[in-house]
């Protein structure tokens, strides 16, 4: 059986490896086009193509595709918007942006032999990308007041310290909660997909093997076969609430910065 965790492996393109080249700032670097950039190239390129098409020819009656396009526009403009509140309209396109790209690159998962958000550093950067701009705008917002955020006036004046701290803690492990949930899931999930997927073909190979009596092992590789079917179904779900989950987690942690003092 071939090893499960194979797929995630970074690859170079072949003839898009540049080798070790200098870059100004940044020094010596390893150049090279791998598999995970044709990946998330794909995915922007497919999420700028669908949005284009539901567009372009936007009508009073939709058709399918701009009837799908408007279904999750609306589905995380009611996300930004019931979590945010009346200024969620100008955090919407950031939050649309992750959720499709997101979406893009889970759903191309299932199709190619790698997850671009199966690597930690990707979705470290989704995260990263989330925490900076929560700070930006608490600062530009609120200024100093900003730090108000890790002093809960609602608890006792003994206690708010500490209150504060696990505050301050729990702020800066929201990014950290928002890269792992969506690298483990994916990573898992093409896990288990692979390791079922091998039981079928390594079973189904002993099936004619040892003068028939491998035969018992049909049974196991047709479970292991259906496991992969259910599995796949499963997947294609867990791609989907995946993004969605991770643009939820982000409106609530602008939340938390935009209506500064209205919950604290």
């Amino acid at each position: 059986m071939a090893d499960p965790i194979e797929q995630f492996e970074i690859h170079p393109i072949k003839g898009l490896d540049f080798g070790e080249v200098v870059l100004p700032v940044v020094g010596k670097v390893h150049l090279a086009v791998t598999n995970s950039h044709v990946a998330m190239t794909i995915a922007f390129a497919l999420v700028v193509l669908f949005l284009t098409l539901v567009t372009s020819n936007a009508r009073v009656v939709p058709g399918r595709l701009q009837a799908a396009g408007e279904q999750l526009f609306g589905m995380i403009n009611g996300v930004t918007d019931s979590i945010i509140g009346h200024e969620g309209r100008k955090y919407f396109p950031f939050v649309f942006t992750l959720f499709s790209l997101i979406l893009a690159m889970n759903l191309l998962g299932m199709f190619l032999t790698f997850t671009a958000t199966s690597q930690l550093a990707v979705t470290i950067t989704f995260a990263a990308l989330t925490i900076l701009l929560v700070i930006g705008i608490g600062f530009a917002k609120h200024g100093l007041k900003f730090f108000g955020l890790f002093w809960p006036t609602a608890a006792p004046l003994v206690l708010r310290p500490v209150v504060g701290a696990i505050e301050f803690l729990s702020f800066l492990l929201r990014p950290v909660t928002l890269a792992l949930r969506l690298f483990g899931n994916m990573l898992g999930g093409h896990v288990a997909l692979k390791i079922f997927a091998g039981f079928v073909v390594t079973l189904g190979a002993s099936a004619f093997a040892a003068d028939g009596m491998g035969l018992f092992a049909l049974p196991i590789a047709g479970l292991s076969m259906a496991m992969v079917v259910a599995l796949t179904a499963l997947e294609f779900l867990v791609a989907f609430l995946q993004a969605f989950v991770f643009a939820v987690l982000a409106s609530i942690y602008l939340n938390d910065v935009v209506n500064l003092g209205h919950g604290h």
